[in-house]
């Protein structure tokens, strides 16, 4: 659950925040990792008390049409993510191989990585935790040892994650904490924590037993997201510290893509082992995450639409979605274009968002459901403002981008599309609305 706390995505969106806010967005990222922690309270518990993930519960209560635009959406969420996991991989591999490796045959050797990888499935799920909490550490490692070498101010790393605020920020900073939302908070990995802890043995008959496995699952996620969090930060201030504020011509004639040029960057200011170093760790992220977007499209397709099917057919299904744009875009257009699709699939996971937070926050408000563990008034309360949050910066966002484009064919599709999202989120939001009034009556 925690590697989809450090995908590529979330790298990307910590150097991009770092470069143009500098440490003002630390904040947005603390918040953001603690609304994810307590989102993921959320799909533990509905895992631990029911015995079914989120996905099987949507099928169990939602009507067929409804249930089947949440499991497209939740799919369209899951190959954005693979699609960065492409990305951010592709780059390692160029890195890595001082750049005989383009960047479309780094895209095209993630097809035979993930192959490999799903061979470490059938170690067990225990061992391959065990991989990703190696993979995790690699993480810590290099991305730790970048934040020593280049040490930011740390008054200032302090001020940006305690203090919310964001001087002279316009439409790009907007979309960089929108992108932090969306890379902290992805919606696939709701569905995925809600089926992961079913694998634990409980006597889900015993309320005693029941609450002390709630108990020790957040335990676990706490610490889990609490190093995930160490390691963004890391991030974000490494390119705080190298990029903000560089008004040098030099610096931007040299590094015009911070995309690609993130580790040169590093290589260029503080040697070559941090270049490598860097690389290392992005090929840690997009290799770990590989397997949870696997492991999530197989909850979700099985528990939405009862299909099951094999890892490796799974796997083979969202990497040729998602490789072929990313191709694409790898051998026909800039580096510049992989950046802007990656911010974009960023703010594809936020705008996602509702299609998780809406049927968490309303089955595990159920008494019918819950029983005894449904949540108190404080939850619902709570629940209600971050959807609501979410909902209207997403709304601001679509808005504000849209606009930008000056092409009349944009406006009327993004309209249209706009209009059936707003809908289906109203749908969602009033049965949400229903479950909250019913749990409150029965109070």
């Amino acid at each position: 659950m925690s590697i989809a706390f450090l995908d590529p995505g979330n790298i990307e969106s910590d150097l991009d925040s770092g470069a143009i806010a500098g440490f003002q967005l630390l904040w947005v990222l603390l918040w953001s990792t603690v609304i994810g922690l307590l989102l993921q309270r959320l799909a533990a518990r509905l895992g631990v008390v029911t015995g079914m993930d989120l996905a099987e519960v949507c099928k169990r209560e939602y009507p067929c049409v409804p249930r089947t635009i949440l499991w497209l959406m939740i799919e369209v969420a899951i190959i954005g993510s693979d699609m960065q996991e492409v990305i951010g991989t592709a780059i390692a591999f160029n890195l890595l191989s001082a750049g005989r490796i383009p960047l479309w045959g780094g895209v095209i050797i993630t097809i035979g990585d993930t192959l490999i990888f799903l061979c470490c499935d059938k170690w067990g799920l225990r061992k391959l935790e065990a991989f990703f909490g190696f993979l995790i550490t690699v993480m810590a490692v290099t991305f730790g040892y970048e934040y020593v070498t280049v040490a930011p101010n740390q008054a200032e790393v302090l001020k940006g994650m305690f203090v919310p605020y964001c001087r002279g920020c316009g439409s790009a900073e907007l979309e960089q904490a929108i992108g932090i939302v969306g890379a902290v908070i992805m919606p696939h990995n709701i569905y995925l924590h809600s089926a992961l802890v079913k694998s634990r043995q409980i006597d889900r008959a015993n309320n005693r037993e029941v609450k002390e496995a709630n108990k020790y699952f957040f335990i676990e996620a706490s610490i889990a997201l609490f190093v995930s969090f160490l390691i963004n930060l890391f991030v974000v201030a490494v390119f705080a510290e190298a990029f903000y504020g560089k008004t040098n011509i030099f610096f931007y004639i040299l590094f015009p893509d911070i995309f690609i040029s993130q580790g040169a960057v590093l290589g260029c200011y503080f040697g070559p082992a941090a270049l490598y170093i860097w690389a290392i760790g992005i090929l840690a992220a997009g290799q770990s995450s590989t397997m949870t977007g696997t492991y999530a499209g197989q909850f979700v397709m099985d528990g939405f639409l009862n299909l099951r099917c094999s890892r490796f057919a799974r796997v083979l299904l969202t990497r040729s979605i998602a490789i072929v744009p990313t191709l694409l875009v790898a051998f026909f257009q800039d580096l510049k274009d992989l950046t802007v699709m990656n911010d974009l699939l960023n703010a594809l996971q936020s705008i996602q968002l509702p299609f998780a937070l809406l049927p968490i926050l309303t089955f595990t408000s159920l008494t019918r459901v819950m029983h005894d563990f449904a949540n108190g008034l404080v939850w619902k309360i709570g629940g209600a403002l971050t959807i609501l949050g979410i909902c209207v910066i997403n709304i601001y966002f679509v808005v504000v981008y849209v606009t930008g484009l000056n092409s009349i064919v944009v406006y009327v599709i993004s309209a249209l599309l706009s209009i059936a999202y707003v809908i289906f989120v109203i749908y969602l939001a009033w049965k949400c609305w229903i479950a909250l009034r019913a749990s409150c009556l029965h109070v």
